[in-house]
């Protein structure tokens, strides 16, 4: 990877096949895969992966119409599909795609898929109309999730699943929690103004965005003074509501956004728990950030033997 300009489109579609791929081998982004990018292109590699993530399962129908036999080498499939996801979106001109996209295959074994991926990307530009029409008959492709999870969705919803497989593809808006142990909102969404006049107040201690920022530009947020965390998910601590010196358990709590806004509401007697020791060190740092404190446990909930002191709880979220 070294011998690809930091600057280059190529190397951000390295980095993010290389994550992609990880994910098709069954990691999770959850894992902190995202964190090993380096900062520099950590925005961009990120657009990538979700943008490729989104069209999974449409850029897997392409590919079988495009391939003769599937892609043996996992970065390159991984590389094929990013690309694929780029192209369609079309952030970048096609012909810069390819070209950034084939100079990536270059460093993966010593270069011998660069043929292949340009013959791919080219053939795909060609065929892309017909390749399209012939997606709408095809429901993984045309509602980008997997058949059993449509199946699951039409039988619960069998009136609105389609709307809902389309809804859940549109890219998600920006929200953030503001701590208010460090600042009150309406002072931090004065701050914030100068960057986006049209943020407004949600829920107790939301505020959603108008578009989505990278973290280094949201006001305050080396200072723990604001957190990036789904309106949805901060509903759980406002309906938990725990009383001041309850004691309470997190225990399925990384990567930590929950257990904040619980602490960040209220002193509390807080343990957090989670299976990953990796993940309970991210989040022993995230609140450090914003100034909080829990005790923080790496053990199986479903294991009390392993963690419990045999003390009560007040409250529990899981």
């Amino acid at each position: 990877m070294h011998r690809l300009p930091p600057d280059s489109l190529a190397l951000i579609f390295l980095h993010a096949a290389r994550v992609v791929g990880q994910v098709m081998a069954g990691r999770s982004l959850a894992d902190g895969l995202l964190e090993r990018v380096p900062v520099a292109q950590r925005p961009a590699v990120m657009e990538q992966v979700y943008c490729c993530l989104r069209r999974y399962g449409r850029g897997h129908f392409f590919l079988k119409r495009l391939v003769r036999r599937p892609v043996q080498e996992s970065e390159i499939h991984a590389l094929l599909l990013v690309a694929l996801s780029c192209l369609e979106e079309g952030s970048e001109a096609a012909y810069t795609v390819v070209d950034q996209a084939v100079t990536a295959a270059g460093v993966v074994r010593q270069g011998r898929y660069r043929g292949l991926v340009n013959a791919v990307l080219r053939s795909f530009l060609r065929c892309c109309a017909s390749l399209q029409m012939e997606a709408l008959a095809d429901e993984e492709a045309c509602y980008g999730h997997p058949a059993w999870w449509l199946a699951a969705l039409r039988a619960a919803y069998p009136e609105q699943w389609q709307e809902i497989a389309e809804a859940d593809n549109r890219r998600p808006p920006m929200a953030v929690r503001v701590n208010r142990r460090r600042i009150g909102r309406d002072a931090w969404l004065s701050a914030l103004q100068v960057l986006q006049p049209g943020a407004s107040a949600r829920g107790r201690d939301g505020v959603l965005l108008e578009r989505p920022l990278p973290v280094e530009r949201l006001p305050g947020f080396a200072e723990g003074q604001v957190s990036v965390q789904d309106l949805g998910a901060q509903r759980a601590a406002e309906l938990l509501d725990p009383e001041p010196e309850s004691r309470v358990l997190d225990a399925c709590a990384a990567p930590g956004g929950k257990t904040a806004h619980l602490l960040e509401a209220a002193d509390l007697d807080l343990l957090a728990l989670d299976l990953n020791p990796a993940r309970c060190r991210k989040m022993g740092a995230n609140l450090e950030r914003l100034g909080l404190r829990a005790e923080i446990k790496a053990a199986d909930c479903t294991r009390p033997e392993q963690w419990w002191d045999g003390r009560l709880f007040d409250a529990v979220l899981a």
